[in-house]
């Protein structure tokens, strides 16, 4: 996921005093911690994979950030809960110092997890006074940072709900996160949902040809990679009305898709023969009927629900199946900028993508899944990473990555605008990512 920097080069002064902000602060802190009951102390030290993190480290981690660019520079005095914790949790700020290595995160037995509770606590404990005082030279910095803090707080959180799937994944039992309330279990074990709406028919809506505005346009928090608002011409274009299903991904597959090397990038069909893929991420069959498994457990393959944790190299793969093709992140936004920011977020604990509804022109833009474009992650015309150890997180990352629009069922519905940028290296699959077609 991307970040900013508190310069003012990087993003907008946020228009929220410091009163909002503190709230904002203690509600996305307390999000975390519900994100985090359902679960064991088992289930928060694992890690399953490299690009995954145990919980305890998110938590560590988000807890590391406030301490490290809010309470050490601004907070006079200020002493860190922990000598080590720097090193750590310390993500990839090379600026800040050395890191312990990613891929062994689940090694990190201790501290416990009671021990970084404690240090959430002391350093919440820490940020509510200091803002509580008020008692600050630069305050335009310490709002800046705190609304950065927030933003990365919420994109921690997604990562918990995607890094937690994926664990559970991988264990035989394929256990729940958490019982699914309208859910009626089978006699199989499986999940099943009691009401089971049906997606609208894929349709195409078409775009003129325009000298386009992209890029962020406001006074609110924005990320560094959103700027600078620049004019970039689009030729006519059309955009699918909802997400590709389940049901229109299988149809791929039954035409052997995953067997035919003409529908893939010559890196998209290293990565299937490699991996062997065969489909989506988290597909299986039971007594040969397609399962996917949920955060809610092991579910029915539901046909008009989006099909998701796919890698750009399948979604593209899939649009040259269906004879076209991935939208550019420019068209995306265009068609975006003019649609309601509604959808299905992490707020409402639904935790999986729902059928379109059809009630609206354009379905799913933003929620449900997020959406790869054709478009590579770089910076826009004039862009200059910020400096400073926070802007490390954005401008050495636009290399081997593409951009993804429009948020998840993980994603917090404050946490997303039609601007945001999202970049994954193609080949990932764990994160809630779908297809959205164009013409």
């Amino acid at each position: 996921m991307n970040l900013a920097t508190s310069n003012g080069d990087a993003f907008a002064e946020p228009s929220v005093d410091l009163s909002e902000l503190a709230d904002a602060f203690r509600n996305a802190r307390a999000f975390t911690a519900r994100l985090c009951e359902p679960l064991e102390i088992e289930d928060m030290v694992a890690q399953s994979m490299p690009d995954a993190s145990p919980v305890v480290w998110h938590l560590a981690h988000t807890t590391w950030f406030f301490e490290t660019f809010l309470l050490k520079p601004f907070c006079p005095g200020y002493k860190p809960f922990h000598p080590q914790f720097e090193y750590l949790f310390n993500s990839y700020y090379n600026a800040v110092g050395e890191q312990f290595t990613r891929a062994d995160r689940g090694l990190l037995t201790r501290p416990t997890v009671a021990q970084v509770r404690r240090y959430r606590e002391s350093v919440e404990g820490c940020v509510n006074e200091f803002l509580a005082a008020g008692r600050f030279d630069d305050a335009a910095a310490v709002r800046g940072t705190v609304e950065l803090g927030i933003q990365h707080e919420q994109q921690h959180q997604e990562l918990i709900l995607t890094d937690l799937k994926h664990l559970l994944s991988r264990n035989p039992l394929a256990p729940a996160y958490r019982s699914l309330p309208d859910a009626i279990e089978s006699s199989d074990g499986m999940m099943t949902e009691s009401s089971v709406a049906t997606a609208a028919p894929i349709r195409f809506v078409d775009f003129p040809e325009q000298l386009a505005w992209i890029g962020y346009d406001g006074d609110e928090f924005a990320f560094d990679n959103e700027r600078p608002r620049h004019r970039q011409f689009v030729d006519a274009f059309g955009i699918a009305n909802r997400l590709v299903t389940n049901g229109e991904y299988l149809a791929f597959m039954e035409a052997g898709g995953y067997n035919r090397p003409e529908y893939w990038l010559s890196m998209g069909w290293s990565a299937v023969c490699e991996n062997r893929w065969q489909s989506p991420l988290y597909w299986t069959q039971r007594d040969g009927r397609w399962c996917e498994f949920t955060l809610d457990g092991i579910q029915s393959l539901q046909m008009d629900a989006p099909v998701c944790h796919i890698s750009y190299f399948e979604a593209d793969a899939y649009a040259r199946f269906a004879g076209l093709r991935l939208p550019t992140e420019a068209e995306w936004e265009i068609v975006a900028s003019q649609t309601p920011v509604e959808g299905h977020f992490a707020e409402s604990l639904r935790l999986h993508p729902d059928p379109a509804a059809g009630s609206s022109p354009i379905d799913q833009m933003f929620g449900d899944c997020w959406q790869w474009t054709s478009s590579p992650y770089i910076g826009y015309p004039g862009y200059r990473p910020p400096s400073g150890a926070i802007g490390e997180y954005n401008g050495k990352f636009m290399c081997n990555q593409y951009v993804l629009r429009g948020g998840s069922v993980a994603t917090s519905r404050s946490h997303i605008r039609a601007s945001y940028r999202n970049f994954f290296p193609p080949q990932a699959r764990w994160q809630f990512t779908g297809i959205r077609l164009a013409t």
